[in-house]
C-alpha cells in the first residue's frame, strides 16, 4: 500500500504529461485545419492528417499511461494492482482537469470563432426549424463551458476504464511464485 502523498505527487506529474499530449494534439489539429481551408484536395489531405494525428494521440496516450503506471509501480516497492489502479484514476482525473481547462480557455479566448463558424454552418441547414435555430443561437455562448464538462467527463471516464484494464497486469503477476513456497 502506497501513501497518498506519493501517489498524488506521481499522478500529478503523469497527468501533466498526458494532458500536454492532448493539448498538443488539439493545437496541431487546429493549425492543420487552418491550412486546409484553401481547397477541396487540401481539405482531404488535412482531414486524413487529422485522422492520423488522432490515432497517434489515442494509441500514444494508452502506451504512455501504461508506461507511467509501470514506472509508478516500480518506484513503490509495496505497490499492488489496486495501487496501480488508484494511480491511474488519479492520473486520469488530473489529466482530464488540465485538458478540459485548456479546452475552456481555447474556445473562450484563442479560437472562439471555431464554435461560431460551426454553428453558422449548422444554421445554414434548411431543414432546421426556426425554434431549432433559436435554440442553437442560445447555446453558442455556453459552448465553451459545455465543452469543458463534456471533455472532463469523457477524458476521466476513458482514463478510468483504461486504468481498470491496465492495472490488472501492472504489476505483473506470476501465478507460480506463491505456490512454489507451499509445496
Amino acid at each position: 500500500m502506497t501513501d497518498r502523498k506519493s501517489l498524488w505527487d506521481s499522478a500529478g506529474k503523469a497527468g501533466l504529461v498526458l494532458g500536454l499530449i492532448s493539448i498538443a494534439y488539439t493545437l496541431l489539429s487546429w493549425l492543420t485545419g487552418k491550412m486546409g481551408a484553401d481547397g477541396v484536395g487540401m481539405a482531404f489531405l488535412v482531414g486524413a492528417l487529422n485522422v492520423v494525428l488522432w490515432l497517434a494521440k489515442f494509441v500514444g496516450c494508452i502506451l504512455v499511461m501504461r508506461a507511467l503506471m509501470k514506472r509508478f509501480v516500480a518506484s513503490e516497492p509495496g505497490a499492488d494492482n489496486s495501487d496501480s489502479f488508484r494511480f491511474g484514476v488519479a492520473t486520469s482525473l488530473l489529466s482530464a482537469l488540465l485538458f478540459s481547462a485548456f479546452i475552456l480557455a481555447f474556445y473562450s479566448f484563442i479560437a472562439p470563432d471555431a464554435i461560431t463558424d460551426t454553428m453558422d454552418t449548422l444554421l445554414q441547414n434548411p431543414s432546421i426549424a426556426s425554434e431549432g435555430k433559436e435554440a442553437i443561437e442560445a447555446i453558442v455562448p455556453k459552448m465553451p463551458v459545455i465543452m469543458f464538462f463534456s471533455q472532463l467527463s469523457y477524458c476521466f471516464l476513458f482514463g478510468l476504464a483504461l486504468s481498470a484494464i491496465l492495472s490488472r497486469r501492472i504489476p505483473s503477476r506470476n501465478p507460480f511464485e506463491d505456490g512454489a513456497d507451499e509445496q
